[in-house]
């Protein structure tokens, strides 16, 4: 255990169930877009046309192929109090700001585009932020602990 117990339970606790969730609606979701949407985790193409399911799925691919696995190994190494684990989690919480921004930026330039009519937006300006906060405020203290 870290010297500061909250510290390590702040990122540790919202970290693994952002990683939880990661597994389930991306990473599924870059396998099969088809399962993605059945699970309520993608739209289809019906509602954000071809172009938003190929940048969507895009974000999933990559979510699938570096994020995921690289958020996993800085929570793992942080739980473990391995030498090289800030670096890593470090980077993955970088990714954990930026994806939410690129994300409601894309939703926010696509509202008036034609075939784009996202049902839930609403969900994503709610969830997205908090996301984006807790990851910067997250680096924050890993970098000061």
């Amino acid at each position: 255990m870290p010297d500061n117990p909250f510290v390590f339970w702040f990122i540790a606790g919202p970290g693994w169930a952002l990683f939880l969730y990661l597994c389930v609606a991306q990473c599924l979701s870059a396998i099969s877009y088809r399962l993605g949407i059945r699970m309520g985790a993608q739209e289809p193409a019906e509602r954000i046309t071809e172009v938003g399911v190929a940048f969507w799925w895009a974000v999933a691919f990559s979510d699938l192929v570096f994020y995921t696995p690289l958020l996993g190994l800085g929570l793992w190494g942080h739980w473990t109090g391995a030498g090289w684990a800030p670096i890593v989690l470090a980077a993955a919480l970088g990714i954990t700001v930026y994806w939410p921004i690129m994300s409601l930026a894309a939703v926010y330039r696509a509202r008036s585009a034609p075939g784009w009519t996202l049902p839930k937006e609403r969900q994503y300006w709610v969830v997205l932020p908090i996301i984006a906060a807790w990851g910067a405020l997250a680096l924050v203290l890993l970098l000061r602990a």
